[in-house]
């Protein structure tokens, strides 16, 4: 399936000086804004307005940003070209270019036809299609399930700067959750993020993957498509980042397909 219409990056916003930049802060009802303790290099002047087709872009730091549009994808073409933040194109990363928000940086896109959404990581300007809000990597739109459409409907809403590696996952609903949090900072109902280290058949494997985390994570008991499964949850956190960089410690202790999902109930 062709991807849709990607216009050349903006060369002009890959200049060679660094700076670095930090946020934090909240917003009623949604996600606390990410605090970024290691905040990713950005290219100077990726917050300068430009010019596109004889359109003026003006970025900048909107906290409550949230928009409901349409989004497209692009792959191949582009793989391993430098984005307008400095980084390198990866079409299998879960990324994505935004026209005005700051790079880089992480925003939740939900899609609105499948309901699937995913912390996708902002490197880039674009799209500058009319009637576009965001243009998403290839596996980004595989993982909210537009894929194929080419286009979809969905609801962008902005989380804060990304931390300096990562920063994005899938965002799945979870049934049920952990009871413990360590981290600071605690995600309660619709704002938790957890990190499922795995699934497993035999509650004894599960157990034990949980004792080989810590005490941070638990065995959560559900069914699945007829099935008693077993996972292995960790967290939660109402911070993006914080959840990120838990779950690339669950990953690095050898729990590969470890990811983000959100709580659909209180903690």
């Amino acid at each position: 399936m062709p991807t849709a219409f990607r216009p050349p990056l903006v060369a002009a916003l890959a200049l060679a000086s660094l700076t670095a930049a930090c946020a934090s802060g909240g917003r009623g009802g949604g996600p606390s804004l990410p605090v970024v303790s290691d905040p990713a290099p950005i290219v100077s002047g990726t917050m300068r307005p430009y010019r596109i087709a004889g359109r003026l872009y003006q970025p900048a730091e909107d906290p409550d940003y949230e928009e409901v549009g349409m989004a497209s994808w692009y792959g191949g073409q582009h793989h391993g070209r430098a984005t307008a933040s400095g980084e390198r194109f990866d079409m299998n990363a879960l990324s994505a270019a935004h026209k005005t928000l700051p790079l880089p940086g992480l925003v939740e896109v939900t899609n609105l036809e499948t309901g699937r959404s995913a912390v996708v990581r902002l490197n880039d300007r674009g799209p500058f299609s009319d009637g576009r809000i965001i243009d998403l990597s290839r596996a980004a739109a595989e993982e909210i399930g537009m894929l194929a459409a080419g286009v979809a409907r969905v609801r962008v809403r902005y989380l804060g700067p990304a931390p300096r590696q990562g920063g994005a996952g899938p965002v799945r609903q979870a049934g049920h959750h952990a009871a413990r949090s360590d981290p600071p900072r605690r995600g309660r109902g619709d704002d938790a993020i957890w990190v499922q280290a795995g699934s497993f058949s035999e509650r004894d494997n599960a157990r034990r993957a949980a004792e080989r985390l810590g005490g941070d994570a638990r065995v959560d008991d559900v069914r699945s498509g007829g099935r008693r499964l077993y996972r292995v949850l960790v967290g939660p956190w109402s911070d993006a980042n914080a959840a990120e960089r838990r779950r690339m410690a669950v990953v690095a202790e050898g729990f590969s397909d470890a990811m983000l999902i959100s709580s659909d109930s209180g903690a």
